[in-house]
C-alpha cells in the first residue's frame, strides 16, 4: 500500500513538471513609438501620435473652454446675452487681471486664466513622478513654486507699480493652496486639517478639479487607476468635491482609448468606486446623484411640446442654434438654476453643469462649450473641465481648427503656457514609464 502511494506521488510530480498549470504567456511587447495599456482586462495599443493627439486634445479642449469662459467668468446670465449675445466662439477679454483670473489686462481671444495655469503646473509636477504618484511630493512642488514666487516679488525693483502688481498676483494665485500644501509635506496633520477647513472660507470648492484631467491623461485607457491617483493627489478637497476631482480624472483616462464611447466615459460614475462611496451610509454617493439629476434636467428639457402649442422665444441674432435646441437649452438653464449652490465654484454644481452639458450636447464638443458657457456662472472653470473631457475623447485633430490654432498661439506667444510642448512632454514620459 505504502508503494503504491509512493509510486502515485512520483508520478504526479513528474506530470506536474511537464504540464505547469500556470504557465504565463509571454507579455507582448509594444514597439517603441507605442504603448501597451491594460483596461480592465483588455489590452489596448495606442501608438506615439495616437497618444500625443488625445494627450494635446485634453490640454487644448480644455484651454479652448477655458478661453471662451473667461471674458463673461461669472456674469449673470443676462448680462452675457446683452453684450455677447450668444456665445459660440472665442473673443476678446476685456476685463481687469486678477490672481485667479487673466494675469494682464484685455487679453486677445485665446486667452485663458488659472484653469489653463494649473494644467501647465500639474504637467510640470508629473515629469518629475513614475507610475505612482506622491500627494506629498505635490504638495512640496506647490510650495516649491511658491517660494519662487515670493522670492521674484522681493526681487522686483523700480518704481512702476505694474511688475510689482503682476508678481503679486503671482504669489496670490498660490497662497491659499501654499497655506494647506506646507503642513500636508511637512507632515503636520493637525494643522493641515485646520487649513483645509479653512481653505477659500472652508467652501466645496473645485480645486481638485482644475487638475485632475491632467492625471487622468497620465493613466490612458485606465479610469480606476486614473481615480485613485486623482484622489490621492486631491488634497485640497472637502467631502465629496474629492471623489467628484477622482471622478474627473478617471473620465478622462477612459476618453483616451481608441474604442471610447460617450457611454463608456459616463459610465466611470458607476463602475468606478475604489473607495466605497456608494456605501455611504444615509447618503451614499453625491456625484451619481448628480448624474441621475442631470439626465432628469435633459429628459425635461428635450420633452415635446403639447400638440398645437408652438414654441415662442426670442433668438439670438449671432446663434448657429435653431429654434427648438436653442429653446430647450433655456429650460435646462432654468433646471439647472434651480440647483445652484452659494458659491458658483461649488464642485457638486460644476459638475452637475458638466454632466448635463455633455448629456444635453451629446458629446459635441462646440455645443457643449457653447451650453457651459452660456449657462454663465463659473464658467471658464466649467468649460474647462468640460473641454478636457471631451478634447480626450476626440483628439486636437478632430477640435475646431481656428480655436485650437488661436489658444495655441495665445497661450505660448502672450502667456508663456506651450501646450504642444507640455503635451509632447507628457506623452514622452507616458511612453518612458
Amino acid at each position: 500500500m505504502r508503494s503504491g502511494i509512493f509510486i502515485f506521488v512520483v508520478v504526479m510530480i513528474w506530470v506536474w513538471s511537464c504540464n505547469p498549470p500556470f504557465e504565463q504567456p509571454a507579455p507582448e511587447t509594444p514597439a517603441d513609438d507605442s504603448l501597451m495599456i491594460k483596461k480592465d482586462t483588455i489590452s489596448v495599443k495606442l501608438s506615439h501620435d495616437e497618444l500625443y493627439d488625445k494627450v494635446l486634445g485634453m490640454l487644448v479642449g480644455s484651454a479652448i473652454g477655458d478661453a471662451m469662459g473667461a471674458p463673461t467668468e461669472m456674469w449673470l446670465r443676462e448680462d452675457i446675452v446683452t453684450d455677447y449675445g450668444f456665445v459660440e466662439k472665442l473673443d476678446t477679454m476685456v476685463r481687469e487681471p486678477s490672481a485667479e483670473g487673466t494675469w494682464d489686462y484685455n487679453l486677445p481671444a485665446g486667452g485663458t486664466t488659472d484653469d489653463t495655469r494649473w494644467k501647465k503646473l500639474l504637467t510640470e509636477f508629473l515629469l518629475t513622478q513614475s507610475k505612482e504618484l506622491s500627494a506629498k511630493d505635490f504638495a512640496g512642488f506647490i510650495v516649491k513654486k511658491y517660494e519662487q514666487e515670493i522670492h521674484q516679488l522681493k526681487q522686483t525693483d523700480g518704481f512702476d507699480p505694474e511688475p510689482f502688481e503682476i508678481n503679486v498676483r503671482r504669489v496670490a494665485w498660490l497662497q491659499e493652496w501654499a497655506r494647506v500644501a506646507k503642513p500636508y509635506a511637512e507632515g503636520n496633520l493637525d494643522e493641515y486639517s485646520f487649513a483645509l477647513s479653512r481653505f477659500y472660507g472652508g467652501e466645496m470648492t473645485c480645486a481638485g478639479m482644475l487638475y485632475a484631467p491632467s492625471i487622468g491623461a497620465f493613466y490612458p485607457a485606465q479610469p480606476k487607476r486614473a481615480y485613485l491617483e486623482t484622489y490621492k493627489l486631491a488634497v485640497f478637497d472637502l467631502g465629496f468635491a474629492r471623489d467628484i476631482s477622482g471622478l474627473v480624472g478617471a473620465m478622462v483616462a477612459a476618453a483616451i482609448q481608441p474604442q471610447a464611447t460617450s457611454e463608456s466615459v459616463i459610465n466611470t460614475l458607476r463602475d468606478v468606486d475604489p473607495h466605497g462611496y456608494f456605501k455611504s451610509r444615509l447618503v451614499g454617493r453625491t456625484a451619481y446623484r448628480l448624474l441621475k439629476d442631470a439626465r432628469r434636467i435633459v429628459r425635461q428639457a428635450k420633452q415635446t411640446l403639447p400638440e398645437g402649442e408652438e414654441i415662442s422665444i426670442e433668438m439670438p441674432t449671432n446663434s448657429t442654434l435653431d429654434t427648438l435646441t436653442f429653446w430647450q437649452m433655456q429650460r435646462a438653464f432654468a433646471l439647472l438654476d434651480a440647483k445652484n449652490q452659494d458659491m458658483p465654484f461649488h464642485a457638486g454644481e460644476i459638475f452637475l453643469v458638466n454632466l448635463t452639458a455633455l448629456l444635453f450636447c451629446d458629446f459635441d464638443f462646440t455645443q457643449s462649450m457653447a451650453f457651459v458657457v452660456n449657462f454663465g456662472r463659473d464658467n471658464d472653470t466649467t468649460a474647462a473641465v468640460t473641454g478636457a473631457i471631451l478634447g480626450a475623447y476626440y483628439g486636437a485633430d478632430q477640435l475646431p481648427e481656428e480655436m485650437v490654432n488661436s489658444v495655441l498661439s495665445v497661450n505660448d506667444t502672450v502667456l508663456d503656457v506651450n501646450l504642444e510642448e507640455l503635451a509632447s512632454q507628457l506623452t514622452d514620459r507616458i511612453l518612458s514609464r
